[in-house]
Parts: C-alpha cells; sequence; structure tokens
C-alpha cells in the first residue's frame, strides 16, 4: 500500500477551498492542516474540514505536521513562504505565478533540486481533460499542421471598476499580467515552447479612483515551435471568453477551458451542397456531447466536479502521483515550465510604456472621522466626500496601502485587525464620528456570529470607550420582509419574529443593528443605523445581485417579473444621508431607511441601459416558486448528502422578499436629516446608468 502524502494549506483565502476539494478527491493524498495568521479565517477552515490549524509557517514546520503544501498566500509572497517550506524539506504546489520574477522561480527551483523534494507550478487548467484530448489530437496530427494560435482570458475583472483597490492585484498594472499571464503562457509553454514576443498593444484604459489608469485589454503577438500565437486579456464586462482554439491545415480545435469544452471542425470530403451541412452537423453534435458530458457530470457529482474543480483535480492526480511513483512531474506543471513561463511574461512586461509619475500630496492627515469598510463601493466615495468638506480621515484597512494616494494629505490608511479591540480603540483617538460599513460574508450562522456580530460589537465597545460622538452602522434593508405588496416598510417597521428563518447576511445585519441599540439604551452608545437601498452609481457592480440572478454581464433572471418598482438609491445619496446621520443631534439612536425617490423597476433598469449605452441584456422572470424549490433541493443535498452544517434553512418568504415587493415610505430622513434624494429621473438615469462606468468602456 503506497504511503499517503499528508498535505498542508497555506493561506485560507477564497481558491484554498478549490484546493481542499481536489485534495479530497486525489488518491495518496489527505489534507491535515491549515496555516494563516488571519486566525478567524484558519479556525473556520480548519472547522469546516476537520484540520489542524496554524498561525505560522515556522509553526507549522516545527510541529511536522505534513509532507507538502500548497501555497496559496499573495503572490508578492510567494518566494519567501516557498523558501521557508523548502528549507524544512516540504514538497511544494505554488499557486500561479510561482514568483515574481524568472530569477526567482530559478533559485527555487535548484533548492528543490538540492533538496530532493518537488516544486510545482499551479497551472490547474492543464490538469482538464478536454485540454489532454487537444494534447492527444495535436500530437496524433488529427489538426494538420498548426500554423495559428489564438489564447484568450476575456473574463471581467470587477475590481477594477468596484474595487477592492487595495488587493495586490491592482497595486501596479504589472500585477494584472503577472496573475493572469501565466494561465495563457502555460498553455503556450507546453503546447509549442517559449514564446518570442513581437508585440503588445493596451487599450480600455479605466481610472481608479485615485486617479492611476489601468489597462483593461492586452494583445500580444509571439511566435513559438513555428506558430503564430495571439495572447488576448479583456477585462471588461464582456462575454466570458477563456480559450485556447488552434488552425490546423485539416481542422480547428476550440478548447472553451472555463467549462471543459473541446470542439473540433473538421474537413469533410463530400460535395459542394452536402459539404456545409455535415461541418454544421458535426459541430452541432460536438457541442451537445461536450454539454451533455459536463452537465451529467456536475448532476452525478452534486456539483462537486464543476469545470474549475477538475482543472485543480486533474492537477493534483499528476503531483500527488509523480510523488507516489517518485518519478519526475509531466513538464506543463514542472518549476522548468513555470520558470519559462515567467520569462515570457517578463518579456512582455519589458514592453510595457512607464507610467508618469505621481505628486503624492504633502502634508499629514489630522483624522476627526474614522471609516471601515473605506475601500468598499460606498466607503470610497465616502471618504472622498469627507475630504472634499474638509473633514480628514482615518480609513482601517487590511493593509497599509487604498486608493487615496492622491488625497494622501486629507486621508490616512492604516492596518488594524477588526478582532483586535485594544488596537481599534487606539484608532479611535481624537475620532469624532465613525462610520462602520465592513460586512462579512458568511456560510453558516456561527460563522457570521463571530465575523460579523461579535466585530461589529467589538467596534461598538470601543468606539464608546474612546468617546467619540457618532457611530453609524450600515445595516441592510434586507433584514425586512419584502414579500406582502400590500404592506409599506417604514422605519418603525420591525423585521418579523423568526430571522432564523432568513438568509444569513439579512439575520446578521439585523442582530447587529439589535445589539447595538442595547448598547445604545443599556450603555448610551452614541449610535444611529442607516439601511440603503439597492445603491447604484459609479464605482457600481453592472452584475448586481440585487436585482436577480446574473449569468455573464448579458443575462439575469430577475427576482419575480421584474415589474414592481424597486428601491434604488444613488451612491452620493447615501454618502450625503450618512454624513447628516453622523452630524445630526435629532438622529441619535434612530434609524433611516435610505431609499431613493421611486424611480425605477427592474425591467425599466435594463431599458435605461439598453437606451442610453446600447446594450441589451437577455431578461428572463425568475417565478419566487422556483428559486426555493431549487433552494431546498440544495439545502437537502448538501445537509444530507454532503454532510455540512450550519446552513441557513431556505424560506419561501425569504426568496419572495428578495423581489422587493412591498414599497417603502421614506418621509423620515427626509424630516429628520432634511436628506433630498434625487428626484428628476432623467439626471437619477445619468448618474445611476449613462456615467456609471457598467462596461468598464
Amino acid at each position: 500500500m503506497s504511503k499517503v502524502t499528508r498535505v498542508g494549506i497555506i493561506g485560507a483565502g477564497y481558491i484554498a477551498d478549490w484546493h481542499a476539494d481536489a485534495i479530497a478527491a486525489t488518491a495518496g493524498a489527505e489534507l491535515v492542516c491549515v496555516v494563516d495568521p488571519n486566525t478567524a479565517a484558519a479556525h473556520a477552515f480548519g472547522a469546516a474540514r476537520g484540520v489542524e490549524v496554524f498561525g505560522s509557517v515556522g509553526e507549522m514546520l516545527a510541529a511536522g505536521a505534513c509532507d507538502a503544501v500548497h501555497i496559496l498566500t499573495p503572490p508578492d509572497s510567494h518566494f519567501a513562504v516557498a523558501q521557508e517550506c523548502l528549507a524544512g524539506g516540504l514538497h511544494l504546489l505554488v499557486e500561479k505565478p510561482v514568483a515574481l520574477s524568472q530569477a526567482e522561480v530559478a533559485a527555487l527551483s535548484a533548492t528543490a533540486k538540492a533538496k530532493g523534494v518537488q516544486l510545482a507550478a499551479g497551472h490547474n487548467f492543464l490538469g482538464l481533460p478536454s485540454y489532454n484530448r487537444l494534447k492527444a489530437k495535436l500530437a496524433t496530427g488529427e489538426l494538420g499542421r498548426v500554423c495559428d494560435a489564438q489564447i484568450n482570458w476575456c473574463f471581467p475583472l470587477a475590481p477594477l471598476r468596484a474595487g477592492p483597490y487595495g488587493l495586490w492585484l491592482m497595486r501596479d498594472t504589472r500585477n494584472l499580467l503577472l496573475e493572469l499571464g501565466p494561465h495563457l503562457f502555460a498553455f503556450c509553454q507546453d503546447l509549442f515552447g517559449s514564446p518570442e514576443i513581437l508585440h503588445l498593444e493596451l487599450s480600455c484604459p479605466v481610472a481608479l479612483p485615485d486617479g492611476r489608469i489601468r489597462p483593461q485589454s492586452w494583445r500580444i503577438l509571439a511566435r513559438a515551435g513555428g506558430v503564430d500565437i495571439t495572447f488576448h486579456i479583456a477585462l471588461t464586462e464582456t462575454y466570458d471568453d477563456r480559450s485556447v482554439t488552434l488552425r490546423g491545415s485539416s481542422a480547428m480545435a476550440r478548447l472553451d477551458y472555463a467549462n471543459d469544452t473541446l470542439v473540433v471542425a473538421g474537413s469533410n470530403a463530400s460535395d459542394l451542397v452536402l459539404n456545409p451541412l455535415r461541418r454544421a452537423l458535426g459541430q452541432s453534435w460536438a457541442y451537445m456531447r461536450e454539454g451533455g458530458v459536463n452537465a451529467l457530470r456536475q448532476l452525478v457529482s452534486l456539483n462537486q466536479r464543476a469545470p474549475y474543480g477538475l482543472s485543480f483535480a486533474g492537477m493534483c492526480d499528476e503531483i500527488y502521483g509523480a510523488i507516489a511513483e517518485n518519478r519526475a512531474l509531466k513538464a506543463r506543471f514542472s518549476a522548468e515550465s513555470a520558470e519559462a513561463v515567467m520569462g515570457a511574461i517578463e518579456a512582455v512586461l519589458e514592453r510595457l510604456p512607464a507610467e508618469a509619475p505621481r505628486k503624492t500630496p504633502r502634508g499629514t492627515p489630522k483624522p476627526t472621522a474614522l471609516v471601515i469598510g473605506g475601500t468598499g463601493f460606498i466607503g470610497r466615495a465616502l471618504t472622498r466626500r469627507l475630504a472634499e468638506g474638509g473633514t480628514h480621515v482615518r480609513v482601517l484597512s487590511r493593509g497599509r496601502t487604498g486608493p487615496f494616494e492622491d488625497i494622501a494629505d486629507k486621508v490616512e490608511t492604516v492596518a488594524v485587525s477588526l478582532r483586535d479591540e485594544a488596537a481599534l480603540c487606539a484608532a479611535m483617538q481624537g475620532i469624532k464620528e465613525v462610520y462602520h460599513l465592513a460586512k462579512s460574508d458568511d456560510k453558516t450562522w456561527e460563522a457570521a456570529l463571530e465575523n460579523d456580530v461579535a466585530v461589529t460589537e467589538r467596534i461598538a465597545r470601543a468606539a464608546h470607550a474612546a468617546g467619540v460622538s457618532r457611530l453609524v452602522y450600515t445595516g441592510t434593508i434586507a433584514s425586512y420582509d419584502m414579500s406582502d405588496p400590500a404592506q409599506s416598510i417604514t422605519e418603525e417597521t420591525g423585521f418579523g419574529p423568526d430571522m432564523a428563518a432568513r438568509n444569513i447576511y439579512a439575520r446578521s445585519k439585523a442582530e447587529c443593528e439589535r445589539r447595538l441599540m442595547a448598547l445604545h439604551r443599556d450603555k448610551g452608545l452614541p449610535v444611529t443605523i442607516a439601511r440603503p437601498g439597492i445603491v447604484l452609481g459609479a464605482g457600481g457592480p453592472l452584475q448586481h445581485w440585487g436585482i436577480g440572478r446574473w449569468h455573464g454581464a448579458g443575462a439575469v433572471k430577475i427576482w419575480g417579473n421584474g415589474k414592481n418598482t424597486l428601491p434604488f438609491v444613488l451612491r452620493d445619496d447615501v454618502v450625503e444621508g450618512l454624513i447628516l446621520m453622523a452630524r445630526t443631534p435629532a438622529a441619535l439612536g434612530e434609524s433611516f431607511n435610505l431609499i431613493g425617490e421611486p424611480m425605477l423597476t427592474a425591467r425599466g433598469y435594463f431599458a435605461a441601459i439598453h437606451e442610453t449605452l446600447g446594450a441589451k441584456i437577455l431578461l428572463s422572470n425568475g417565478p419566487i416558486w422556483a428559486f426555493y424549490a431549487a433552494d431546498a433541493v440544495k439545502f437537502f443535498l448538501k445537509t444530507k448528502v454532503l454532510r455540512r452544517k450550519g446552513l441557513a434553512r431556505p424560506s419561501y418568504a425569504d426568496w419572495k422578499s428578495r423581489a422587493h415587493l412591498s414599497p417603502f415610505d421614506t418621509r423620515k430622513p427626509k424630516r429628520v436629516l432634511g436628506w433630498q434624494p434625487e428626484a428628476d429621473r432623467a439626471e437619477f438615469v445619468r448618474k445611476a446608468v449613462t456615467e456609471a462606468g457598467l462596461f468598464g468602456f
């Protein structure tokens, strides 16, 4: 019986679940631990997977907990973390990019060889079954002599338009290619060898909030193995086209690596009448076969073998198979491949035009306002509006960078853990106004209690101890039961007696409000609560899930029939409302629903997009009963078959509430705060749609 490789994961972020599922499905590998300095994230992941938790790589190495690790930390930390793990004698799988330069990859490769351990590159899409079939067809000559290839990554990158802007990905133009380029160049390297870079063209620039410019379209011309290659990266709100197309003398093959499909269009020997019919029927059959196989695979596996997951599974099968058999990795996952890929990316980066030097304003901010969640959609606008009005701002962030370098004399960004009450209290010294806009995205109620409710209580206690004059908390109208068209909702309308039947986000926000108001009554916490509606404006997403379930940028299934007026509100109006709530004495201890004037239905909103921007988005009604039924089936399968715990039980009223059927009475914020949201429909559409940059170009 072959020895099982004990595997650890370093970095408990979003991608960790994909790796964990792949490890669980791989023979000869067992996930045994997770490492992350973010203790809450590490413990949540560890509890869900039943694995040991460590706060540092050093602790993990000292415990001798594993034989191999997957390094899933931000790319700028890959080299240092990999060095530490190699020194400890561990096999490595490093997410792409393996490091930030060819020289760094080469150094890691040399160390791995000296230590006698494996260094694998996280080129996951090369693990797809469809890619293996493409390789086979190319090798057997079925495509003929290939002369041309197109390798595309055309997929929206939301942070370019909506943030967060503090991500490593967003800090420099180079990082966009370092993050996405390995996918494309790994295909080229494995199919044709190292490319010679001939040309780079950038287009579709987008301005970040602090004035920095980022290209959203990259076209790279290259040549490798006698084949002309075009690499295309498009990050606007575009149709999802992540594909590899090979044109040969006998056939053309198109690999859709996002969906694990391969379609080959070949020549046939029929006469001129039947030839086009056979060609079209052949492609139709190929698409039907590929789609049917994928649908059946996902149905049988309860969506555990989706194309993206399959790519990780295929990669892990090869990596742990090589360890078990004590053999070399396939070239596509090897350190040598990663080194060549990074060399090609560096050749492209050498052609990047020099960015104009940016002037950082002089002066040290003297903050009297603190914004938690200041790098988000509303938080960015709030921070800038405060600064424009002469109020200096301190923004709490996970890192020390944010989208405010152009106003650094008025805004400072500080890294403070929301789980460190003493640090929060220290950050609030000298602060008069605290705006709490942060939220968590939790899958279980237990996680929400820890990551949202407990965090909010901690912020409230720190604000009270620091003597701030006002804490403004942003709840959500989603906490209301909005399922009854006959009920007009005001701030006095309760959330309902059984919040346990609601979705976790709505329930968590309601619980935060309840505890904050208890602190106001019992301890004198100076709190005011805002509940924004569906917020629109520059920097907001096109694919807004307050309206419906999106299927890419071109299709949406509306919650309900889309004919009732929705509680839209402009981002800038929400910002003005928040500031008024912090500075209006009569707002103390009160709550306000920040809903704009009745303007548009869901269908009216999409009609405005079509009329002003020329984009017709496919709409379909989403019957509430169908959403509920599908959710109920998923809940049963997840809890009874997959044995997952802590999930919210589906509720028909909760689903019906998503359609926002109940109208809102919005007189209170106008009467108490003097708040005046945009009342002109044409002006509302201009700000919400025409000038909102919804498509990124």
